[in-house]
């Protein structure tokens, strides 16, 4: 049986590699999260503006009010808002996820992208969310997950770590993975200039993840 789109993405005019012209294709709706500076949503709005990712980016929320991803999505005139996480200073408590939840649905997100998000998402975000939520982490999963992959990689003397585009479960960093990239690691190297090099193929990676998700209509089933 053929698979057939979500029947709640939306159509958009985008010139995708048709020498300018428009054609007529589907659109995913976005949902960001994150807590720094949001590098990756910055990726995510180039290739968008660029025609390569056929999405719209919906809403962008931030448990850390001060974090620069929300003026990046305030310079794009997209809507921001803020996660209350009761004064937590590293968990995602559960109401937080319902109402976390509640404003991604109301805005019509059918992807939730964690774009350097700093809480471990759980069950009541990932049952709003099934198979929806994916994350990009900086090394070559199932290796060094967590915080400061980069630092792991050079305290293991790995040769060679990189990035890797993934669903994400109730595991720190365990859910099924979708793309991945190697980048070598020089000698010489320290923990920035690695991170520096991962971050570039990151930018790189998200949207190719994402663009391989609308273009095989990868599991987003509506709620």
């Amino acid at each position: 049986m053929a698979e057939t789109a979500n029947p709640n993405w939306q159509k958009s005019n985008l010139a995708l590699g048709t020498g300018g012209r428009t054609t007529t294709t589907l659109c995913m709706v976005l949902g960001i999260l994150g807590s720094g500076s949001g590098s990756n949503l910055q990726a995510l709005l180039d290739a968008i503006d660029a025609g390569h990712l056929a999405a719209r980016i919906a809403l962008v929320l931030s448990d850390n009010p001060d974090a620069f991803i929300l003026e990046r999505a305030r310079r794009h005139h997209i809507p921001t808002g803020l996660i209350d996480c009761r004064g937590c200073r590293t968990r995602f408590p559960e109401q937080a996820q319902l109402e976390t939840a509640a404003t991604l649905q109301a805005a019509g997100v059918e992807l939730v992208c964690l774009a350097g998000f700093l809480r471990l998402v759980k069950r009541p975000l990932l049952d709003a969310f099934p198979k929806r939520i994916i994350n990009i982490h900086p090394s070559l999963l199932p290796a060094f997950p967590g915080l400061q992959a980069w630092q792991q990689a050079l305290d293991a003397g790995a040769t060679t770590t990189g990035c890797t585009v993934h669903f994400v479960d109730e595991g720190m960093d365990t859910g099924p993975l979708i793309l991945q990239e190697p980048v070598p690691i020089l000698p010489g190297d320290t923990a920035a200039s690695l991170h520096a090099r991962i971050q570039v193929v990151e930018h790189r990676l998200y949207p190719a993840a994402i663009s391989k998700l609308v273009a095989n209509h990868q599991p987003l089933p509506t709620p």
